[in-house]
C-alpha cells in the first residue's frame, strides 16, 4: 500500500550532538509530504526510521489510492 505523510514528529532527543532548529526544519522537509510504500502504519515507521536514521514520536498519514 502506499502512504502520504502528513505530519511527523521525529525524537531529537537522543542526538549526539545538539541539533539546530534548521537542521530539524532540514529533516521534517525531507519526509513531509513524500509518499511511502508500506504493508501498514508499523511498517511505514520502521521504513522512515530506517531512512532518516531518526526514531519517530509521532505520524500521520493518508492512504494513496492508485
Amino acid at each position: 500500500m502506499l502512504y502520504q505523510v502528513t505530519a511527523i514528529e521525529f525524537d531529537f532527543d537522543d542526538a549526539l550532538y545538539p541539533i539546530t532548529e534548521e537542521e530539524m526544519d532540514d529533516v521534517y522537509g525531507d519526509y513531509i509530504g513524500t509518499t511511502w510504500e508500506a504493508d501498514d502504519g508499523d511498517d511505514l515507521v520502521e521504513e522512515i526510521t530506517s531512512a532518516s536514521g531518526w526514531c519517530i514520536k509521532s505520524i500521520d498519514y493518508v492512504h494513496v489510492l492508485k
